[in-house]
């Protein structure tokens, strides 16, 4: 802050003296004792007078400055209450109205995300629910199909088992045709 205050103040005190200086050269074979004594508070005037500019302007400057770079690094909330009645002061009011409404907008774009994540869950959920319920169909369809497959598998070895009795019942009637041609 005290750099601010020096790149402000300083101009004003050397435009001072450099008036002052002017002044005196112009006429310093004239002047009396007294009017450098004039000159001398004036000098101090001038360099408490450039010192309170500096710092009248360079605070506010500071706060607006402190503020921007909290916002900048995320503060949303940072706001800047300027005093003053002056550019400074308006400049405060717009930062103020850019801050509350980016404020504004992150919140509605938060709200905005959480709507959507609630929608995705939801049709996550649904789309749960209805893979759940294929795979329990799938399951059942699955078991059917296997004890379909026994059946079958069964009914084989029952047909099996019957074709080799007709075998044999075909055999044995085939040999006692052949006892009664005999």
């Amino acid at each position: 802050m005290a750099k601010r205050t020096t790149r402000i103040a300083v101009p004003i005190i050397l435009t001072g003296i450099f008036i002052i200086t002017v002044f005196i050269a112009l006429g310093y074979q004239q002047l009396d004792p007294a009017f450098y004594l004039v000159i001398l508070f004036l000098i101090v005037f001038i360099f408490f007078f450039g010192i309170a500019i500096g710092q009248d302007i360079a605070s506010p400057l500071k706060k607006l400055l402190d503020k921007a770079k909290e916002l900048s690094e995320g503060n949303l909330s940072s706001r800047v209450y300027l005093e003053t009645k002056d550019e400074l002061s308006e400049l405060a009011d717009v930062f103020n109205k850019i801050a509350e409404e980016l404020q504004e907008s992150h919140e509605q774009g938060a709200n905005l995300e959480k709507s959507v994540n609630v929608k995705v869950k939801a049709k996550t959920q649904d789309l749960e629910e209805t893979i759940n319920a294929l795979e329990q169909k799938v399951k059942n369809r699955t078991i059917e199909l296997e004890r379909l497959i026994k059946e079958s598998n069964g009914l084989q070895e029952a047909l099996k088992s019957k074709e080799t009795e007709a075998d044999q019942l075909k055999k044995e009637l085939n040999d006692l045709k052949q006892k009664t041609n005999q």
